[in-house]
């Protein structure tokens, strides 16, 4: 096969990740041009990543121009977006307009407003389906290998799936009073609009943080576990109408909480524009500058996560239940990336997914979540790649009906 020249947009903690391993497949890839707003973040990152050789570039992902100019310079046969959320429609209209196949980890989220959804993604699916253009849509951990463990499920343990949990623990300590895991725009975001759930056809909205239970994680033990809405609901009740049910749960700390509260009481976390020496800013913003940078956490950070799913159906005419999940090392992600574990366990399968679409494996033009593609492509090279997991058949799950 011939090899392939990769373009990565976002120099994060995801980026470094998925940088890193996308490096180290040299029968895949020729070349690999990572691309940030920041370019020292970039040639700090190739400095130390390979074999694959990694050239670095200066881009503004809002600027389709700029995007489309970059891609026709290097010609990259599959782009993968580790940028922001809110830069999920440019990057897709620039791979339009350019001609190559799209990878993200997150859907698109307006700036100015705390909602996403996959409706403005999966508007693209003619377009996408018209010009032969593969999309891969929320190909991180949850959404993502999340997604996988979902479709795997259904394929070999399943007739029908009714309920499903997905649970996502992080019990690791970084040392610091607070902090977010991953960029603390879309973190707190995420945690503090209401929550969401899919149950008997409908969605049901909750007051943000509003239901919680203890939840006991593989060899962490039990964690206070909170309701929130994550996307990858909106696509597995689309493509498994068999689902009474679809949660979402993740674990937070009280003392994490208790700093969460007091920044939402004095509007450190609002998106909405205040006036501050003449000038215009967003306090979620400016509280971003001053938290730690989530890259920076990983070198200190101790402990584990463990994220999976969860799921109750019938097979054969009886009831099943079923566990499958991954428990992720945080000095293990750092000694292998240089990363946390948060960002490990979504760069990981970002460089992933990207490559089943760079070698043809999953290769469907329009618009595609991870679920509908064949899982077992994906799973057989999750583990050996970092990420193994594990299923416990028709065990005692957290939840009930």
């Amino acid at each position: 096969m011939e090899k392939k020249r990769l373009m990565i947009i976002g120099a994060g903690g995801v980026g470094n990740v998925a940088v890193r391993k996308s490096a180290r497949m040299e029968d895949l890839y020729e070349v690999i041009l990572l691309a940030s707003r920041t370019k020292a973040k970039c040639d700090a990152i190739a400095a130390e990543a390979g074999p694959v050789p990694v050239e670095t570039a200066q881009v503004d992902a809002d600027d389709v121009g700029a995007l489309v100019s970059l891609m026709e310079s290097f010609k990259p046969d599959v782009v993968l977006n580790v940028a922001l959320p809110y830069q999920d429609l440019p990057i897709m209209d620039a791979c339009l307009k350019y001609g190559v196949d799209y990878v993200d980890t997150a859907n698109y989220e307006p700036k100015d407003e705390a909602h996403f959804e996959y409706s403005y993604q999966w508007a693209y699916q003619e377009k996408f389906k018209e010009a032969g253009l593969t999309a891969l849509l929320g190909s991180g951990f949850d959404p993502g290998v999340t997604n996988v463990f979902t479709a795997y499920a259904a394929k070999h343990y399943f007739d029908e799936m009714h309920y499903l949990d997905i649970v996502d623990c992080n019990a690791g300590d970084h040392g610091k009073s607070f902090a977010t895991n991953f960029n603390p725009e879309i973190n707190i975001r995420e945690i503090t609009q209401n929550g969401r759930y899919y149950e008997d056809g409908e969605w049901r909205s909750t007051e943000p943080l509003e239901i919680h239970q203890n939840v006991d994680y593989p060899r962490i033990g039990g964690k206070e576990s909170y309701l929130l809405f994550h996307e990858e609901l909106e696509s597995l009740v689309k493509h498994y109408p068999s689902l009474k049910r679809a949660r979402f749960w993740m674990t937070f700390s009280q003392q994490y909480i208790t700093h969460l509260k007091v920044l939402e009481d004095i509007g450190m976390t609002s998106i909405k524009p205040v006036m501050f020496q003449g000038m215009e800013i967003q306090p979620l913003q400016f509280l971003k500058a001053v938290l730690p940078e989530p890259s920076s956490l990983g070198e200190n950070y101790k402990g584990q996560t463990s994220i999976g799913c969860q799921i109750k159906g019938i097979k054969d005419g009886k009831e099943r239940t079923l566990y499958i999940f991954n428990n992720c090392s945080h000095q293990m992600a750092y000694q292998d990336t240089k990363a946390q574990a948060v960002s490990y366990t979504t760069g990981v399968p970002a460089a992933l997914g990207t490559s089943l679409v760079a070698r043809g494996i999953w290769k469907e033009p329009g618009v595609n979540n991870m679920e509908q593609f064949d899982p077992d492509p994906f799973l057989e090279e999750l583990g050996p790649l970092g990420l193994p997991w594990e299923v416990v058949v028709d065990g005692k799950l957290a939840f009930g009906e």
